[in-house]
This record gives C-alpha cells, sequence and structure tokens, in this order.
C-alpha cells in the first residue's frame, strides 16, 4: 500500500524564497475580513441598507470608535459603499458593494462549516 501525499492547497506558494506575504491573494483577502467585527457588519448588511446607529445597535458591545474605524477600512477595501445624503440633520447609509457581495457564499461555507465544529 503507497502512502498518499496530501493534497496541495491552491493557494500554496511554489517558490517559498520569493513569497511575499503583501501580495498573497490569500493574506489580502485575510486582512481585509479579519477581526471581530467586519464578517459581522457584512452580515447586517447582507439584504439590507443599514445606518450608523442601526449597525451600532446590532453589534452589541461595539464602540462607536471601533465601528466607525471597521467602517472606513472596508470602505477603503472596497467591501462596504458609505452613501451620504445632504440633509438636516445627516443621513448616511451603508451597503456592500459588488465585491462584499462576493463574500456571501464564502460567509455561508464558514457558517457551514462552523456548524461542524
Amino acid at each position: 500500500m503507497e502512502a498518499q501525499t496530501p493534497p496541495t492547497p491552491a493557494y500554496q506558494v511554489e517558490d517559498s524564497d520569493n513569497y511575499n506575504r503583501k501580495t498573497c491573494p490569500a493574506e489580502i483577502a485575510l486582512k481585509a475580513i479579519s477581526g471581530r467585527w467586519k464578517l459581522l457588519i457584512v452580515r447586517e448588511l447582507w439584504s439590507e441598507v443599514r445606518r450608523f446607529g442601526e449597525l451600532q445597535r446590532a453589534l452589541e458591545g461595539i464602540t462607536q470608535k471601533m465601528l466607525t474605524q471597521q467602517l472606513r477600512e472596508m470602505e477603503q477595501d472596497g467591501i462596504i459603499h458609505r452613501e451620504v445624503y445632504l440633509q438636516i440633520p445627516p443621513k448616511v447609509e451603508y451597503s456592500l458593494t459588488p465585491l462584499g457581495e462576493t463574500l456571501k457564499p464564502i460567509i455561508e461555507a464558514m457558517h457551514e462549516w462552523g456548524t461542524k465544529l
């Protein structure tokens, strides 16, 4: 009986001497969604546009400063869209961008995987 070698992950770097964490797509993706709140923010924007206060109420325990920081990072990464309405009082809404929408099957897979732990 021959020993089987485990399959090589699709993301494995062929030439580890030339590996660069800053340009690795898996590392970039992980950085974009890592942290306690980002995936939860995506979940809250999954099917509807939300305002800042709605997000803060839905994400129990998040501070205003942390939510602001996470939303800014996600906007810079192209995951969410921030729409500012010029009215009094000011109105700002957040929604998923088309790139953010592509996270849905990934999050669904993570949810499914989490049920097996």
